[in-house]
């Protein structure tokens, strides 16, 4: 006699036309009252009772009314990628999310049952990602589709992330084109070959105060006080504010981005003689010029575009006795966190007057400018106790006690 299974155990049954073995749970219910079930087909009965123990386990997490072999990893992507884009992000850097989805993900998993996906599929093509791609890049493509499937897994498409479970991350092909830091002698000659070109004030204020490129571009005329208070109490000397970028809406990198920063002598006459050669460029242009405010436009007033500032650097590297294809301008900014750090300025200073998050960035982006050798604590009890001579007698605390 044939034992009916318990309710919630689902079935089993053989179908004639389609000569399967079907597995079939019921999941939920319709609006009309109709059953919703989940089924699987398979050609043997030992594989049916197989995928029967799949339905009823996803069944128990909540997972099998979503799940679908029809749901692909492509899928899941796109629809993480739709919401991502639709946050508070620099366009520039969903488009380069979506072009590592399109190039590296979809091509390799897209097709791939998203409830299939294993953890054999996931480390295979990171180790095939990393034979072509730097270490950063796959640790990224790691990071989208972890979060795209941690989406999929909110809205019970499947119920666990297979690439939490992929400890090991392959070490990419190499770390790409490192950045670099001019010498003290290279920043003198770059300053002096700027001299004679209109990209000395742009040189001049990047070396001297470490501000981004980004944040440089749309720096308008109402952020620069060229001569400051000098009689007020204490004295306010001539200042930039940095607090715009050309990032999504305007906003600086991060909240300690925004900074009011002294500027040097030199930058300061640098300003002073590019605001009168503007004027002058501005008179030529005529009805032409687009009146914008800004301190580095083009010839008609308008923001100069990053591939421009790019060309016209490179041509003052090359006046300076330097490889052109070597430099970008956002060394400039290394070059200014590398000779304050050889100066002996504290890191943590550094750190402030780049506008980054914390000193561990710093220390990141930039350890190989960094003094590798701390040498404060040295100094100072060399000062204390000198190889010759009587140590320094130091007074106690106030509140130390016999």
């Amino acid at each position: 006699m044939t034992v009916r299974r318990s309710r919630g155990d689902g079935g089993l049954h053989w179908n004639e036309k389609r000569q399967r073995w079907i597995a079939s749970v019921t999941v939920g219910f319709h609006a009309n009252g109709k059953r919703k079930v989940k089924s699987a087909s398979r050609r043997t009965k030992t594989e049916a009772k197989e995928a029967l123990k799949e339905l009823i386990r996803q069944q128990d997490e909540g997972t099998a009314a979503n799940a679908s072999n029809s749901y692909t990893v492509e899928h899941a992507v796109n629809d993480w990628l739709k919401r991502y884009a639709k946050g508070k992000r620099d366009p520039s850097t969903v488009k380069t999310v979506r072009s590592l989805v399109n190039n590296h993900i979809v091509p390799s998993l897209g097709s791939r049952p998203l409830v299939k996906l294993d953890v054999d599929d996931v480390e295979d093509w990171l180790a095939k990602e990393a034979e072509v791609l730097v270490t950063s890049t796959v640790r990224n493509l790691r990071s989208i589709l972890r979060r795209a499937i941690n989406r999929a897994q909110v809205g019970k498409r499947v119920s666990h992330n297979v690439v939490l479970l992929c400890d090991e991350l392959p070490v990419g092909k190499g770390a790409g084109r490192p950045s670099k830091a001019l010498t003290l002698e290279q920043a003198e000659a770059v300053l002096a070959a700027a001299e004679s070109s209109p990209m000395r004030a742009y040189i001049v204020v990047s070396l001297l105060t470490g501000a981004r490129t980004e944040e440089m571009r749309p720096l308008t005329w109402d952020h620069v006080d060229l001569v400051g208070k000098p009689t007020a109490t204490p004295a306010i000397p001539p200042t930039i504010k940095v607090w715009r970028s050309v990032r999504a809406k305007g906003e600086t990198k991060t909240r300690k981005s925004r900074r009011t920063l002294a500027l040097p002598e030199r930058a300061v006459r640098a300003l002073e003689d590019h605001r009168v050669a503007q004027k002058a460029v501005k008179a030529v242009a005529g009805d032409d010029w687009r009146e914008q405010g800004l301190v580095f436009a083009t010839n008609v007033g308008t923001e100069r575009d990053v591939n421009n500032i790019r060309r016209d650097f490179r041509r003052v590297i090359k006046a300076a006795g330097l490889n052109p294809k070597h430099w970008t301008p956002r060394e400039l900014r290394h070059s200014f966190v590398s000779i304050l750090s050889d100066g002996g300025m504290p890191i943590e200073e550094i750190s402030r007057l780049v506008g980054h998050s914390s000193t561990a960035v710093t220390e990141l982006v930039y350890r190989k400018q960094i003094r590798p050798v701390v040498e404060s604590g040295a100094t100072a009890m060399d000062r204390i106790f000198p190889v010759t001579g009587e140590p320094v007698e130091l007074s106690p605390p106030d509140d130390q006690t016999s």
